[in-house]
């Protein structure tokens, strides 16, 4: 059946071009004039007061552990230690006994004594079960005695490759793990919240209810730390059929073997679901003093940590065996030019650029920007982590690294191709708000403001192209939009801050939502 779907405007990363679609099914047939597309007799008209744009594409979030946090603990909101403390207390009473209490979105830049708990602090909620807490970058963990116990971690524990156990005077460990020390708790003890299948898919659900239509999912598979699930492929798989947005997955491992198990299990199955790649870590991140710099931090002696290895770089050649895709998290400047220099053998080598992601991009400088736009491959960013990391960017980087931190503007102008992505758990999955930290970047380096034409874009035909689909809106491509009460490339940041998603079609379907379930817990 033919609908001709008639709104205030059609709007695009490429600007307005019309007030209609015109879908055939499942399909786009056209986008223009409801004039123009009327002489091909739709079967029915379809009229809306909102303004029409592409579904929304988050091109990197964690599914499976945003579900579970929206059932579990989040620590963000925490005022001090104390208040840590009684929400864990107050959590560890809806967990079995024989359960490890893990909670998510830990921040020791909002509590008052600036610091992660440590051991002490927790062994206050449980000392005879595990006690984890992550940092809310997912880069650093805070545990318990137990849990120390349980992994075997003690004053002779040497700091794993890429890691680091935090140790007081004496040597004994304080109960921060940072960046591949987390790895020595063992997957018993990293698993969050168990996420059910129906809580994924609620999940689900609700990334639409943002207008969201696709995302970019990173999954743990194997004997990841990522893992939340025993084998959240397996659980992708099965709940795929009850989907109601496409989700691409990029498989967390460095095992050849796994790789292609998680392949093998998502290309079976039914639904919206499909595998993209693979996904590696090249260093850690800002918050936690762990991504790799150049140049010391400005207030903590240290460079970071950088994580990339030769099995990386093997993995990243074998998932492009396979036919799929590379993502490689890169946030300090270091790592950055690391992972270019890994790209750029690619590419020189016959590589195709456009299967090859830098996951965040968060601190860069003009030699590194030219690099990025010879090579040709996309770059995967979080415009709303500006606004998480406003109070303390300019004290941890300095003004001239500043300068060049989330630099879009001078990314763009390079004709860098950019992807928008929430990171979500780490920040909240609105493409909305996303958009408005884009434009008005919390006040921070205005020389690096997008229009509201670019970060529709990189919310839309940039997250299509890293996610390997086709042209958002375009004929032929899946009809997949949302209506919105706010038109994003005339409004203002603070208007599309506070703008509306009024619905959300997929294979030109409208979705039933509940949009009065809430998206984001702190």
């Amino acid at each position: 059946m033919r609908t001709l779907l008639v709104g205030r405007a059609v709007v695009t990363g490429r600007g307005r071009v019309g007030d209609a679609v015109l879908i055939d099914d499942t399909a786009v047939v056209d986008v223009g004039t409801s004039d123009d597309l009327t002489r091909h007799r739709p079967d029915r008209v379809k009229r809306v007061e909102g303004v029409i744009v592409p579904g929304f594409r988050d091109a990197h979030l964690h599914l499976v552990p945003y579900a579970a946090m929206l059932y579990g603990c989040s620590l963000k909101s925490a005022t001090d230690i104390e208040d840590v403390v009684t929400r864990l207390r107050r959590y560890a009473a809806t967990v079995a006994t024989d359960r490890p209490v893990v909670a998510v979105r830990a921040d020791d830049e909002t509590v008052a004594e600036r610091r992660l708990p440590t051991r002490h602090d927790l062994d206050r909620v449980a000392s005879d079960r595990p006690v984890v807490t992550y940092r809310y970058c997912g880069h650093i963990a805070a545990v318990n005695s137990a849990a120390l116990r349980a992994a075997g971690i003690d004053a002779v524990t040497p700091d794993p490759d890429g890691g680091t156990i935090d140790r007081g005077p004496d040597g004994a460990p304080t109960g921060v793990l940072r960046e591949t020390a987390m790895e020595l708790l063992g997957r018993t003890l990293t698993r969050t919240q168990d996420a059910e299948p129906a809580m994924i898919v609620d999940a689900a659900h609700r990334l639409a209810g943002l207008g969201i239509t696709s995302v970019g999912a990173m999954i743990g598979y194997g004997d990841d730390r990522s893992a939340v699930l025993d084998q959240e492929v397996r659980t992708l798989t099965a709940v795929a059929p009850h989907l109601p947005i496409r989700v691409g997955t990029f498989a967390i491992t460095d095992d050849p073997t796994a790789l292609e198990d998680s392949k093998r299990l998502i290309d079976a199955a039914d639904g919206l679901v499909r595998w993209l790649g693979v996904k590696r870590f090249s260093d850690g991140s800002l918050g936690g003093h762990t991504a790799a710099m150049d140049a010391p931090f400005c207030d903590r002696a240290t460079s970071g940590t950088l994580r990339l290895t030769n099995r990386d770089v093997a993995i990243v050649r074998h998932a492009l065996a396979l036919g799929g895709m590379a993502a490689i998290h890169a946030i300090g400047d270091r790592a950055v030019g690391a992972v270019i220099d890994v790209f750029e053998d690619l590419v020189g080598h016959g590589a195709d650029p456009t299967l090859l992601r830098v996951e965040h991009v968060s601190v860069g400088n003009a030699e590194l920007f030219d690099r990025f736009s010879d090579v040709g491959v996309h770059a995967v960013v979080q415009p709303a982590f500006l606004a998480s990391e406003t109070d303390w960017l300019e004290t941890r980087l300095g003004a001239d690294r500043l300068r060049w931190t989330y630099a879009f503007r001078s990314m763009i102008d390079r004709d860098i191709p950019l992807a928008g992505s929430s990171d979500s758990t780490v920040e909240p999955p609105d493409p909305l708000w996303g958009m408005a930290a884009a434009m008005d970047r919390c006040g921070l380096v205005p020389k690096e403001r997008v229009t509201g034409v670019e970060a529709l874009r990189m919310f839309t035909d940039g997250g299509a192209a890293a996610l390997r689909e086709p042209v958002p809106l375009s004929p032929g491509s899946p009809a997949d939009l949302a209506i919105l009460d706010v038109d994003p490339t005339t409004a203002t940041a603070d208007e599309i801050r506070n703008g509306s998603v009024w619905s959300t079609w997929v294979d030109g379907t409208e979705l039933e939502i509940d949009r009065t379930l809430p998206t984001w817990v702190d």
